[in-house]
């Protein structure tokens, strides 16, 4: 799986993944404006049996697979939750398309 990475400026290490370069539109407006602006770092090649130093891949895949995001904060931070599934409706979902 293919994704795409980008770290806040606004919450230190802190990194939205994305399923799609650029598709911010699936992630919830609450959580944008919470991370700031953000800045593209990477793009990574997923599978389930690569190591990450972080996050769980297959958790990560899962997220991606199923919202097209994911959030990653310093283990300490709450923002976590943001990955739960009553924080993933969109913008999109919002204006009913």
């Amino acid at each position: 799986m293919h994704c795409h990475v980008y770290a806040s400026l606004r919450k230190p290490d802190s990194y939205l993944w994305l399923a799609q370069h650029d598709a911010f539109d699936v992630v919830p407006e609450a959580l944008l404006l919470m991370l700031g602006e953000l800045r593209f770092v990477m793009e990574v090649q997923l599978e389930a049996a690569r190591k990450l130093p972080v996050e769980d891949v297959v958790q990560v895949m899962d997220h991606l697979r199923n919202q097209g995001w994911h959030l990653q904060v310093p283990p300490q931070e709450t923002l976590a939750a943001a990955n739960h599934p009553a924080y993933t409706h969109s913008r999109t979902d919002d204006r009913g398309e």
